[in-house]
């Protein structure tokens, strides 16, 4: 499925499809609105919590990831202080949308990893982030850390869960 098939009348043709899939999760986290179910599971499943099977009805987030035009995970930091587990390292791939700009750019809350038992999983690595760790990654907690990203500069976006981070607006 291309993203050229979700188009809106209001988005550029020019932007990028990593800008129109982040801006288009924005749009689903703000909508929460009660759908029948959808087979396809994408970034574009709607409404939110219906993208890894049972609807969760109370999710507030798509948690998503990033990949940089070499290919590699996009990473970004956390205040280690946000964590409450002291060996952690502070960097995350793992985010939710916050604000889309016309620009395609776009402000990120970076979220903290957590395995099945809610303890941080430290992604850090020598090399970078290490994908060993990344299988580890059952949950995810919210942070106070955000970045502003040109989306344009990313050649992919993955939708990995919907979950309730309980996040105010």
């Amino acid at each position: 499925m291309g993203c050229q098939k979700h188009r809106d009348d209001n988005v550029l043709a020019s932007e990028s499809c990593v800008c129109e899939v982040v801006r288009a999760i924005r749009d689903i986290q703000d909508a929460r609105q009660e759908d029948d179910c959808v087979d396809c599971k994408d970034c574009f499943a709607e409404p939110l919590g219906d993208l890894d099977g049972p609807r969760r009805r109370n999710a507030d987030t798509r948690v998503f990831t990033l990949t940089t035009k070499k290919g590699k995970p996009f990473f970004a930091f956390f205040n280690p202080d946000e964590v409450d587990c002291c060996d952690s390292g502070c960097v995350s791939i793992f985010f939710r949308v916050e604000e889309v700009y016309d620009s395609c750019c776009a402000r990120l809350r970076v979220l903290v990893p957590l395995d099945d038992e809610r303890d941080p999983v430290d992604l850090a690595c020598d090399e970078g982030i290490s994908l060993k760790q990344v299988c580890q990654v059952e949950n995810f907690q919210k942070t106070r850390s955000c970045i502003t990203v040109d989306l344009n500069e990313f050649i992919a976006v993955q939708c990995i869960k919907d979950v309730d981070l309980d996040v105010c607006r």
